[in-house]
């Protein structure tokens, strides 16, 4: 093992400690576009679409709830629901617009 270095060493390895660090950034850059590209985008997706599915919720319109309840929608607010579910007539629920899960327009199959 040689204890002295000549210049070109020197600069070689000063040069040679800059990669991994230029190699690192690229890696962390890479993973970062690989988490955008495969988890948020999506999301922002569903989220946009839930809103537009939201936005245009109108009365008459048959809705599921999360809960798995299939009712009409007969009032609607802001943010809340009046959802009347099964052949009984009596049974209306105030629900938060947040859960339902899928809007089906009378006139759709």
């Amino acid at each position: 093992m040689n204890i002295f270095l000549t210049e070109t060493d020197a600069a070689a390895a000063g040069a040679s400690a800059g990669m991994p660090l230029f190699g690192l950034i690229i890696m962390y850059a890479v993973l970062f576009g690989a988490l955008w590209f495969f988890f948020w985008r999506p999301q922002k997706k569903e989220q946009k679409r839930v809103a537009a599915m939201l936005s245009s919720l109108e009365v008459g319109d048959c809705v599921k709830t999360t809960g798995g309840f299939i009712g009409i929608v007969l009032d609607i607010t802001d943010d809340t629901v009046i959802v009347e579910f099964g052949n009984n007539k009596n049974c209306r629920i105030p629900m938060e617009k947040s859960s339902i899960a899928v809007v089906e327009k009378p006139g759709e199959a």
